[in-house]
């Protein structure tokens, strides 16, 4: 796609001054570069995840769509598109007029900072652009050998276990992976076939694995009506459900490939939903910081405060990432500021007294920059949300009374409050799922378990993923879990689901 452009002219100067800005500040940053378009372009780049060039699917044209429609009534506008990698691209919209460049360029400046700095970023690829492009060419390759309902239709079957995903598997560093690469070599030595060819590495030291294995067992299938040798599970447990598919199930190699191309972008962006609210928090925050202190003039005060309001308004049924964040960051920094923490502070019992507290540390902007280098959401909330703050920000649970028709407060618990924020955030509130064993009863079925934290699976949703993974392992497939307080196990054979107490 090449429908934008290089800032260029007052643009160009506009983004020299505030980068002047952000270095005076402190943020660290990978060079960045901005590009304008329109709004078409970037609707277009938003239901791509902000590349240019990806593989083809209906979602992304799904997401296009509906992007398009919110544009034209009015419903949603997109300002900004920021992408992590080096150097940093962000994509400008055209339309935008000259308060909004201002604010949307402090506030790229704040993601990127955050991107090169935050410990849960550091094992991404920074050239993902050309990975993204290079999947896009595989795959297309693909459909025109093997068909294109037959690769879309393994594509889906991928993409509905994207997010069955291991947050320990974003520390494999590439030092890591060429150490146990390099065992493996000399472990073969010259009969090694797969070291030259167009294959991602993950996928290549997989099908190493097969190869061995099929040198040794030359059974095209599994005789599964003898059982003689005992019972084994096939590997130790594993959250990273793509991972094991792509090195255990019986696919073809071109399948094997596809499962680790999409594994290697659901990790990429798996980062980015682990820190919504630390990541969008800082960005704002510095775009508030430096568009008050230094880009603004009198003239566009009121027009900026018009926009940052609109950005930071916060409904009651979804928290804004925005507004969470930035506000638990300047909570922070009064805190460290007037020494409002530690053992002192928090045994204090006299209320007037600790109103008054200002020990003029002044070491809150020293904090955040120390706790956005490691921290994720779910350990920001835990350890700096006060009842304090959420009794200024007004942050309550709430749920719909059907006969006021409204949703109403149900707690101003702080505990409570605190426990379904996190509660939201563990897993982005979804179930956590492992693979257990890929060899269960000894009849090559594949077992998961669901980790109950008190929620019961939904029934439907469990049913479509089994059916999926059926797809791609070709044998039944087990899911244990909890289910209405009872162990229970769904089985899925290929035709239907059924649960075995």
């Amino acid at each position: 796609m090449n429908r934008t452009r290089p800032i260029t002219g007052e643009l160009l100067a506009l983004k020299n001054e505030i980068e002047g800005y952000a270095i005076e500040y402190g943020l660290d940053f990978f060079p960045q570069i901005f590009e304008v378009c329109d709004y078409d372009t970037v609707n277009i780049l938003a239901a791509q995840g902000g590349f240019p060039s990806r593989y083809p699917h209906w979602r992304f044209g799904m997401d296009y769509d509906q992007l398009s429609k919110g544009y034209a009534y009015g419903l949603q506008k997109i300002y900004e598109m920021v992408i992590n990698t080096d150097p940093c691209y962000a994509y400008l919209l055209q339309a935008n007029n000259w308060v909004d460049q201002k604010i949307v360029m402090a506030h790229v400046y704040g993601h990127n900072d955050f991107f090169k700095n935050n410990a849960w970023f550091s094992g991404t690829n920074r050239k993902m652009m050309d990975v993204m492009a290079n999947h896009g060419t595989k795959i297309r390759r693909y459909m025109e050998r093997y068909g294109q309902d037959a690769v879309e239709t393994f594509v889906d079957r991928v993409l509905s276990l994207e997010n069955l995903l291991d947050v320990n598997e974003l520390f494999e560093t590439p030092e890591l992976r060429r150490r146990r690469r390099d065992s493996t070599e000399k472990k073969e030595g010259a009969e090694d076939e797969f070291l030259v060819d167009d294959r991602s590495q993950a996928l290549k030291a997989f099908m190493r694995t097969k190869s061995r294995a099929e040198k040794k067992d030359k059974v095209a299938e599994v005789d599964t009506t003898h059982q003689d040798s005992p019972e084994k599970p096939l590997v130790r447990p594993t959250r990273d459900i793509l991972g094991f598919l792509m090195e255990h199930a019986p696919c073809e190699e071109w399948q094997s490939d596809i499962i680790a191309c999409l594994r290697e972008e659901a990790y990429y962006f798996l980062p980015q939903r682990l820190t919504k609210i630390m990541n969008e928090g800082w960005a704002s925050y510095w775009h508030s910081k430096i568009m008050t202190d230094r880009a603004l003039t009198s003239a566009e005060i009121i027009e900026f405060a018009d926009k940052h309001a609109g950005v930071m308004q916060m409904g009651r049924q979804n928290i804004n990432p925005y507004k969470v964040g930035i506000e638990l960051y300047r909570d922070i920094e009064y805190r460290w500021n007037t020494g409002r923490f530690g053992k002192e502070y928090n045994e204090c019992t006299d209320m007037k007294e600790k109103a008054a507290w200002d020990l003029r540390t002044n070491k809150g902007r020293e904090k955040i920059f120390e706790l956005r280098k490691s921290h994720n959401d779910i350990s920001f909330i835990d350890e700096f949300l006060t009842p304090e703050f959420c009794e200024r920000q007004q942050l309550f649970t709430h749920k719909f009374n059907p006969r006021t028709g409204r949703h109403e407060i149900d707690t101003r618990d702080f505990n409570a409050i605190k426990q379904k924020l996190l509660m939201q955030l563990t897993n982005f509130g979804q179930p956590v799922i492992q693979v257990e064993d890929g060899n269960y009863k000894n009849r090559r079925e594949l077992l998961l378990r669901h980790n109950h934290q008190g929620v019961d699976l939904d029934v439907n949703y469990a049913h479509e993923t089994l059916k999926n993974l059926y797809g791609i392992w070709r044998r039944p497939v087990n899911l244990a879990t909890a289910y209405e307080e009872k162990e229970v196990v769904f089985h899925f054979d290929g035709k239907e689901m059924k649960a075995i107490h």
